[in-house]
C-alpha cells in the first residue's frame, strides 16, 4: 500500500492530462497550472501527517515483515526531510511555470511530467529497499528526459535530452548490475536488512565491484565529476522551471541515495569508501567552479556552480559523522532555496531579454530591480556570506571535517568559495552596471506570478540564515536516523 502523499501525487499524475484537456478547450491552459500546484500543496500537507511518528526517531513503514525480495516503504526523519525539500520546491516552481511557460503549448503534459517527477523523488526518498528506489528512480529520470527536450522545436533541448537519456540511462542500468551483486551477496535489498546482514562482509572483490557500479549509478544523477557532462547542456536548454528542479533537488536526490545505500550496505570499508568520496569531493567541487568561472551563458554558470556545490554536499559523507551529515542535509535544503532562486531569477531576466549571455544582460538590474535584488541574495548566499543561509551549511561541513581530522576537506570548501566569489560577484556587477536606455527600453519587471516563488524563496534564504535552528535541528535528527540504520 503507497503512502497517502505518493497516492496524491498520483492522482494528480494520472487527472492533470484530462484537467488540461478541458481547460484546452475554454482557452484557460493556465489554469493547469495551478491545478498542479494545488497537487504539490495537498500532497505537501498529507505528508505532515507522519511528522509527528517520525519526529523523534520513530519509523512509518509497511506492516509486512521483512523477506528477502519484497517491495516496500519506510519512512523515518530523513525521509520526511528531503520529501518536504522536493514537494515544497515543486510547488513554488509550479507557480512560477504558469506565467514561464504561457507561450509553450503541450503545457498539460509539461504539468503532468513536472508533478511525476516529483512523484518519483518522493518515492525515492519513501523507498525502504533497493528495488522500490530503483522503480521511482526511473520514474523521476523518464519524467526529467522529457522536461529537458520538452521544447522540441529547437536543436538544443533535443541534443541535450538524447546526451542526459544515453548518460542517465546506461547510469541506471549500471546501479542495476551493482543492485544484484548486493541482492546475490545478502540475499535481500531492502536496506535495514543489508545494514545487519553485511556488517561483517569486509572489502572483498564483490562487494568492491558492487560499490563502484552503485557509486557510479547513481554518480550520474548526481553529477559526480567525471559523470557530469551531461548537466551543463541539460540546464541550459530545459526551461527555466525545469532548470530549477533540476539543479533544486533532482541532483541532490544522487546524494541522498549515495547517503542511504553507502551508510546501510558498504559501513564494514566505510574507511575506504569515505577516502573515494573525498577525493570526489574536491575534484567536483573544484572542477565545477573554475569550469562556471569561464561561462558566459548565464544558465552554464549556473549549472556548472551547481557542479560545485555537489562538492560541498559529498564532504559531509566523505567525513560520515553525524555532523558531517547534519551539513550535508542541510546544505541539501539550503542550495535548493539558493540555487532555485537563482534559476527563477535567471529565467525571469532572459524571459524579458530573450537571451542567456551574461554581457547582453549590462543594467538590466536597473529595471528589475526585485529580480536583481532576489538574484544578488542567492548569489552571495551560494559564496556563503553571512547572514545568510549557505554560510551556516558551510560552516557546518567545514568543521565537521576539520573535526574528522580531515583539514583539507574544510580548506578545499573555503578555496572553492573564493573561486565562486569571483564569477557570482561578476554577475552582480553586470547587472547593476548602467546601460543605455535604449537597449532595456522594453524590459520591465517580472510578473507578479513569477516574483512570488522569487520572493518566497528570498525571505526563507535570509530567515534560514539568521535563525537557523529549525532547519539545522531537522537535519541533525535525519543524520541521526541515517546513522541508526546502520546501527
Amino acid at each position: 500500500m503507497f503512502p497517502l502523499t505518493l497516492e496524491i501525487l498520483f492522482f494528480f499524475v494520472v487527472t492533470t492530462p484530462f484537467v488540461g484537456w478541458l481547460l484546452a478547450k475554454k482557452n484557460r491552459q493556465s489554469l493547469c497550472g495551478v491545478y498542479a500546484a494545488a497537487g504539490l500543496l495537498i500532497a505537501g500537507a498529507s505528508l505532515y501527517g507522519v511528522f509527528s511518528p517520525v519526529w523523534n526517531g520513530g519509523v512509518v513503514s509497511d506492516p509486512n515483515p521483512l523477506v528477502s525480495f519484497a517491495a516496500g516503504f519506510r519512512i523515518d526523519t530523513l525521509s520526511f526531510f528531503m520529501a518536504s525539500i522536493f514537494i515544497g520546491l515543486g510547488f513554488l516552481v509550479a507557480i512560477y511555470s504558469i506565467k514561464d511557460m504561457e507561450k509553450d503549448s503541450g503545457t498539460m503534459l509539461f504539468y503532468t511530467l513536472l508533478v511525476a517527477m516529483i512523484s518519483g523523488m518522493v518515492g525515492v526518498a519513501f523507498a525502504g529497499d533497493l528495488f522500490t528506489l530503483y522503480v521511482f528512480w526511473e520514474l523521476m529520470c523518464v519524467s526529467s528526459y522529457v522536461l529537458v527536450a520538452f521544447r522540441k522545436s529547437t536543436w538544443e533541448p533535443i541534443e541535450a535530452g538524447f546526451k542526459y537519456l544515453i548518460m542517465s540511462a546506461t547510469g541506471s542500468a549500471t546501479l542495476l548490475l551493482g543492485m544484484s551483486f548486493l541482492y546475490g551477496m545478502a540475499g535481500t535489498l531492502n536496506f535495514q536488512t543489508l545494514a545487519s546482514e553485511l556488517t561483517t562482509a569486509g572489502q572483498n572483490p564483490w562487494m568492491s565491484m558492487a560499490f563502484l557500479l552503485i557509486l557510479a549509478g547513481f554518480g550520474v544523477k548526481a553529477a559526480i565529476v567525471p559523470l557530469h557532462t551531461w548537466l551543463p547542456d541539460a540546464y541550459s536548454a530545459a526551461p527555466t522551471p525545469v532548470t530549477a528542479i533540476l539543479s533544486g533537488v533532482v541532483t541532490e536526490t544522487g546524494i541522498y541515495a549515495i547517503a542511504r545505500t553507502f551508510f546501510s550496505a558498504f559501513l564494514s570499508f566505510q574507511a575506504q569508501w569515505s577516502l573515494v568520496l573525498a577525493v570526489l569531493a574536491v575534484v567536483t567541487m573544484t572542477l565545477g567552479n573554475i569550469s562556471a568561472f569561464l561561462q558566459k551563458d548565464l544558465k552554464r554558470l549556473l549549472a556548472y556552480s551547481s557542479i560545485g556545490q555537489v562538492g560541498y554536499m559529498l564532504v559531509g559523507l566523505a567525513v560520515g559523522t553525524p555532523l558531517g551529515l547534519t551539513g550535508t542535509f542541510l546544505h541539501i535544503f539550503n542550495h535548493a532555496l539558493m540555487k532555485g532562486t537563482a534559476f527563477l531569477c535567471a529565467g525571469a531576466i532572459i524571459y524579458e531579454l530573450g537571451t542567456r549571455q551574461i554581457q547582453d544582460m549590462t543594467g538590466v538590474g536597473r529595471k528589475m530591480p526585485l529580480t536583481a535584488i532576489a538574484f544578488a541574495v542567492s548569489l552571495l548566499a551560494l559564496i556563503g556570506i553571512p547572514p545568510l543561509n549557505g554560510f551556516i551549511s558551510e560552516l557546518t561541513l567545514f568543521t565537521s571535517a576539520v573535526q574528522a581530522n580531515m583539514t583539507w576537506l574544510g580548506v578545499a570548501i573555503i578555496l572553492n568559495s573564493i573561486i565562486s566569489a569571483g564569477y557570482y560577484l561578476q554577475v552582480i556587477r553586470v547587472l547593476i552596471e548602467p546601460s543605455s536606455p535604449e537597449k532595456l527600453e522594453n524590459v520591465k519587471e517580472a510578473s507578479i506570478v513569477m516574483l512570488l516563488p522569487i520572493v518566497i524563496m528570498t525571505i526563507l534564504i535570509i530567515v534560514f540564515g539568521i535563525y537557523p535552528d529549525p532547519v539545522l535541528n531537522l537535519a541533525h535528527k535525519a543524520a541521526q536516523s541515517l546513522l541508526s540504520l546502520g546501527g
